[in-house]
């Protein structure tokens, strides 16, 4: 059975340049899914016709009358934009007509759209932002990347549930091992609150590996990484940082003379390779997580290619039945501290 997507085409720094290419493109690698484009008509339409699109049966446009601006304050669109293209797009899902809706809009008036009209599920206070890094085994889930500044100890194991569900739906793994970022692997390090989520996390049934630090995200160490957003979103951003540098290292140097372009020249396979292997647009997509439905957020600026992979990150939670598996564990992960708790007593 297809899935239908629901996205808002207006999102982000190029909206339907970007958005439509990049849905049409998903329609024709995945011939059982769907989607729902949902914007202003006539812009959608103009693009489609420069595309020279026109099978309809799995395509459909659902009108909105207002865009979201990249600096607009969340509150005022939460408020007073009921009929943009983001909150449309929301809605799409909370009705049930779509399983999961992709954006590029403005994060905060994202997540609190997202948190208005869908809410949390049951068990979990906050939602989290999690998404995929490459690493020299593979790739780590991390979260929180930005959703949380201030967390408690049971915002972090709330995290890890979720992030080991999200592994295990997507990667089918049984059971994902997860790390707690710290400033050191020993149990002595850390803040307060860091210690206390470690307590909870080697009390939980999660396969917790411990503490890691920094150097250890990229080394593959775990298969989720749980920090609060303030620390996820400083090293999110530092990575970046990092990978451009690095990017643009290479360039200067293959570029110097007509030495070091031979040199290009003759190692373009492994720098094809390099470059396929660091390409952050294939890993687009940051999952809320928490949420009575899915919601992906693509970089605002992506290219297609970039906002394709978020549109098949969220038709792979969807497939992958996240929602249900989420809940589920959360739920049991409750009933298992209600007893440990009556046990006690």
């Amino acid at each position: 059975m297809g899935i239908t997507v629901a996205i808002d085409a207006m999102g982000g720094d190029h909206g339907t340049r970007v958005t439509v290419p990049a849905a049409v493109a998903f329609l024709k690698e995945h011939p059982e899914d769907i989607v729902v484009l949902v914007g202003l008509t006539d812009a959608i339409e103009a693009e489609l016709k420069k595309l020279h699109f026109s099978d309809r049966s799995r395509l459909r446009i659902h009108g909105a009358s207002e865009v979201v601006g990249m600096d607009e304050s969340p509150q005022i669109v939460l408020r007073g934009k009921k009929d943009s293209s983001m909150r449309v797009s929301i809605n799409l899902v909370k009705n049930g007509e779509a399983a999961a809706c992709v954006s590029a809009g403005n994060t905060g008036a994202l997540m609190a759209t997202a948190r208005y009209v869908l809410k949390t599920m049951p068990g979990i206070d906050r939602p989290a932002i999690a998404s995929f890094w490459p690493t020299v085994k593979g790739q780590v889930c991390m979260l929180d990347l930005g959703a949380n500044v201030d967390c408690s100890a049971e915002h972090l194991l709330q995290f890890a549930l979720m992030g080991s569900t999200l592994v295990a739906a997507l990667e089918h793994k049984e059971s994902p091992t997860i790390g707690l970022l710290n400033i050191g692997s020993e149990d002595i390090k850390g803040n307060e609150v860091v210690k206390q989520a470690s307590e909870l996390l080697q009390a939980s049934d999660l396969n917790f590996y411990g503490n890691v630090e920094g150097n250890d995200i990229f080394q593959g160490v775990t298969d989720v990484v749980v920090c609060d957003g303030f620390v996820g979103n400083v090293a999110l951003k530092t990575a970046e940082g990092v990978a451009k540098m690095m990017s643009g290292f290479l360039r200067e140097g293959y570029s110097k003379n007509l030495f070091t372009k031979f040199g290009a020249l003759i190692s373009i396979s492994v720098l094809k390779a390099f470059k396929h292997r660091l390409d952050h647009r294939r890993y687009n997509g940051a999952s809320f997580l928490g949420l009575k439905g899915i919601v992906v957020k693509s970089h605002g600026s992506a290219d297609t290619f970039a906002f394709l992979c978020a549109i098949e990150r969220a038709a792979e939670e969807a497939r992958g039945g996240m929602l249900h598996q989420i809940s589920t564990h959360v739920e049991k992960w409750h009933q298992a501290r209600q007893q440990i708790a009556g046990t006690a007593v």
